[in-house]
């Protein structure tokens, strides 16, 4: 909730994290930018810890005040970031009632 909202941008405001519009509105803030790198650095440094516990899983959910801008944004770019380096990443955008395998890219 603390980055900039594209709800209050009319003309994103029916868009989602996946559309053009929004992605280049939120690649341009830096404090989205800032938050991505730390949760990747967060993620790079934890989940080898759970891989050398045999875990099978790991859940990873992100949220903000809609649940279609922020979140889905921040979770492609994480999708797309860890995709190469591990097998069945899989993203789901609760609130838009799919999967990212879905979504027309």
């Amino acid at each position: 909730r603390c980055l900039p909202n594209p709800h209050w941008e009319m003309e994103l405001r029916k868009l989602t994290g996946c559309d053009q519009a929004v992605i280049h509105f939120l690649q341009k803030e830096p404090k989205v930018q800032q938050m991505l790198e730390h949760i990747i650095y967060f993620l790079e440094t934890w989940i080898p810890q759970f891989a050398a516990e045999d875990r099978s899983y790991l859940t990873i959910a992100l949220g903000c005040t809609g649940g279609q801008h922020r979140s889905v944004y921040l979770a492609e770019q994480l999708a797309q970031h860890f995709k190469p380096q591990r097998e069945e990443v899989l993203v789901r955008h609760r609130e838009l009632g799919i999967r990212g395998e879905e979504l027309p890219r």
